[in-house]
């Protein structure tokens, strides 16, 4: 007979939990929250020290009810929600409801599911932490007074169905700002001369360095010239050799926005996929006999903590895997990325590094399998030794005071290279650059030498991993805010996507100006980071939630009566296109959806005809030659090419036609891209060839 209940957010985590627990413990779950502030009105009394009116939240009522019977029935009920902050709210709503008195030691933690760290979690039940739940509370009601407050105003002057928020509002901001530099941005002439190099079978190039014992940039032809005519027709002498060795360290653990920004680099993951494949690799997967089991630590931490039992572990694994020499004599500790890491949960890591990918494939489904590979990979190589590299620098002089230099290094020990090596955001991969052995006055005669022009890039618009970073670097949002904060300014239909990057819309335009005018303080990046430092400061028990509040509100309710009297209304035009709506025959207008632009009929709602922006490629249709290639989108947003004859002809690729035929067989030559690069391939034969892109110069 059961004589404790047990209360968790998710059924797939109560299944897990249920087989560690036994047969004396009933485990339920809440379904998540089951109290919050009311949908049809601000639900904060303000003047009475921001009290919160919460409500039972519709549709949970039975849920309440099968909880309240099954209480009833036992001695002892536990509340064990996620180790966060909402996981200490959702407890204490519960403890509310169940009369629970929340200094009764009801509350359970466990970073991890695994059978060991839940058995040892319940022997240390401690009260509710009231000052985790005021943080909870003090940014619930801080969200709600702004949504609340500025929403409806820009529901009256601008269009239904708005809204504003404390971090996507910021987030917003960004993304128009950078909008903003890449039109303001003027293109920089600039030049380069790569040497072609040859010693034996070894081929390695070098580039222009210096000339008569100065570090220049080459800004136009009349530079390069230059240097070109300093070099005449010289061989390039070996002025000096550079050796030595490079130390080269792993990256930290996953923190959420890190894990965010590799999936998404790696495993082409929107963020918010990243955190629902993670929350099931969290709750537990069937082991088949081994049972249900948590195969990843909690997924929302800035931390990069780990703790001695798991590094114990990994060094273990380490050493009988690949050898003593690959695990390093300390274990590694990793500083805090930024002051404003709140450091309560260790970073994200495998529950056993004894679970390798391998063993687990069968377990999984594809995303699950790609996600916990990733995590496994990055924790085991965080806890390995550096790589070492040999690194050789070598300066030709040619002519009369030119200078090229050519780097190249090789890898002398792997170290933590043998497993994972981090990406970054512009794709490129580490390759490595062979020289052959080079002396000091030895000559080299050039096989070719290429100078090119160049012109300086804007910086690149944010993808959702960069925006991830932004917004962690300047301190704007939380780990558990990165990913709803992407998914609510795209729904809203302040930004779309385009190309995997974010650009600002009309509207998202237009909503910030208004609240830049008005509200500067919401949109002040610096101000949100102290904001969200205060309400840090209130978990720590450091702060008063109501002072924080009060702080906050005493400017904000003066600035929402003066917007209130003197914002003006604003009508969003339309852009009305050539194209003619072939179901009534007005015209189509441009509309911004989350996708991008696309057409629908002027005469909405009357009639609700759309459809999508075709662009033509210049490339006949290989199937019908009749036709030309168009490029589409799908519905989820994946460009897409296909035969304008359609239905009448139905090519369709994936991959973009080229306009040139393969040179090998006359086929179709079709763009194949990944994260290294693009190329070319032929559709009937195995020819391809890489295709040269102009480098971005601002991640360079």
């Amino acid at each position: 007979m059961a004589d404790s209940l047990v209360i968790v957010e998710s059924p797939a985590k109560a299944k897990t939990i249920g087989k560690y627990l036994g047969s004396k413990f009933i485990v339920k779950a809440s379904m998540g929250h089951i109290r919050d502030l009311p949908k049809s009105q601000t639900g904060v009394e303000v003047e009475n020290n921001f009290q919160p009116k919460y409500i039972t939240i519709r549709g949970k009522g039975s849920v309440l009810k099968e909880l309240k019977d099954a209480s009833k029935k036992v001695k002892k009920v536990y509340l064990a929600a996620d180790p966060d902050r909402e996981g200490e709210a959702i407890a204490w709503h519960l403890a509310h409801y169940l009369e629970i008195d929340e200094s009764d030691t009801c509350r359970v933690v466990f970073n991890e599911i695994t059978k060991q760290a839940v058995k040892d979690a319940f022997k240390t039940p401690r009260p509710i932490n009231m000052d985790l739940v005021n943080a909870q509370q003090a940014r619930r009601i801080l969200d709600r007074l702004v949504g609340y407050k500025i929403s409806p105003l820009l529901w009256k002057k601008v269009k239904k169905g708005l809204s504003a928020g404390r971090v996507q509002s910021v987030a917003v901001k960004l993304i128009i700002d950078r909008e903003n530099e890449i039109d303001a941005f003027v293109p920089e002439e600039y030049w380069s001369i790569t040497a072609q190099l040859k010693k034996g079978a070894t081929a390695f190039e070098a580039k222009f360095y210096s000339l008569n014992g100065e570090k220049i940039e080459l800004g136009n032809e009349a530079e390069m010239q230059a240097v070109l005519d300093a070099m005449g027709s010289a061989a390039f002498t070996v002025g000096e050799v550079k050796e030595k060795e490079r130390l080269r360290n792993p990256a930290a653990p996953f923190t959420t926005s890190s894990l965010q920004q590799e999936a998404a680099r790696k495993l082409g993951f929107r963020a918010s996929k990243t955190m629902s494949v993670a929350q099931q690799l969290y709750e537990g997967v069937e082991l088949g006999k081994e049972g249900t089991v948590g195969l990843i630590t909690y997924m929302r931490t800035d931390s990069t903590r780990i703790s001695p039992v798991a590094q114990e572990e990994a060094k273990g694994f380490i050493e009988e895997k690949y050898g003593p020499s690959y695990a390093p004599e300390q274990p590694r500790i990793y500083a805090k990325k930024n002051s404003n890491a709140q450091d309560a949960h260790e970073a994200v890591r495998p529950t056993s590094v004894l679970r390798d990918p391998d063993s687990m494939k069968e377990f999984l489904s594809r995303d699950q399998f790609r996600l916990y590979k990733l995590v496994w990979e990055r924790f085991i190589a965080s806890q390995m030794s550096s790589a070492v590299l040999d690194t050789m620098t070598v300066d030709f002089t040619v002519g009369s005071g030119a200078v090229f230099r050519s780097v190249g290094s090789k890898v002398k020990f792997p170290g933590f290279m043998k497993i994972y090596v981090e990406g970054n955001d512009d794709g490129t991969t580490d390759e490595e650059k062979f020289l052959p052995p080079l002396a000091v006055a030895e000559s080299i005669q050039a096989e070719s030498v290429e100078p090119k022009q160049h012109f300086t890039q804007p910086p690149p618009r944010y993808s959702e991993a960069r925006l991830v970073r932004m917004m962690e670097e300047i301190g704007i949002g939380r780990p558990s805010t990165y990913a709803p904060t992407l998914e609510t300014i795209q729904k809203r239909g302040y930004v779309a996507m385009e190309e995997k990057k974010f650009i600002p819309t009309e509207l998202g335009e237009l909503v910030i100006q208004m609240m830049e005018e008005f509200f500067p303080e919401i949109l002040d990046a610096e101000f949100t980071a102290h904001m969200e430092e205060d309400l840090d400061h209130v978990e720590d028990g450091k702060e008063d939630w109501v002072r924080v509040l009060g702080n906050f509100y005493e400017s904000f309710e003066k600035r929402l009566k003066v917007a209130e009297e003197e914002m003006k209304e604003v009508e969003l035009q339309d852009e009305v296109s050539d194209e003619i709506c072939e179901k009534c025959g007005r015209h189509m207008v441009y509309k911004m959806g989350r996708f991008g632009k696309f057409l629908a009929c002027s005469g909405f709602p009357d009639c609700r005809n759309t459809k999508p922006i075709v662009k033509d490629i210049g490339v006949d249709c290989p199937k019908c030659k009749v036709g030309k290639i168009i490029e589409r989108r799908s519905k989820k947003g994946r460009y897409f090419y296909g035969c304008d004859q359609y239905p009448g002809c139905d090519y369709v690729s994936w991959d973009k036609p080229a306009s040139k035929p393969c040179p090998n067989c006359g086929g179709l030559m079709v763009e194949k891209r990944n994260r290294s690069g693009a190329k070319l391939a032929c559709t009937q034969c195995e020819y391809n060839e890489e295709v040269i892109e102009e480098q971005d110069s601002a991640e360079l």
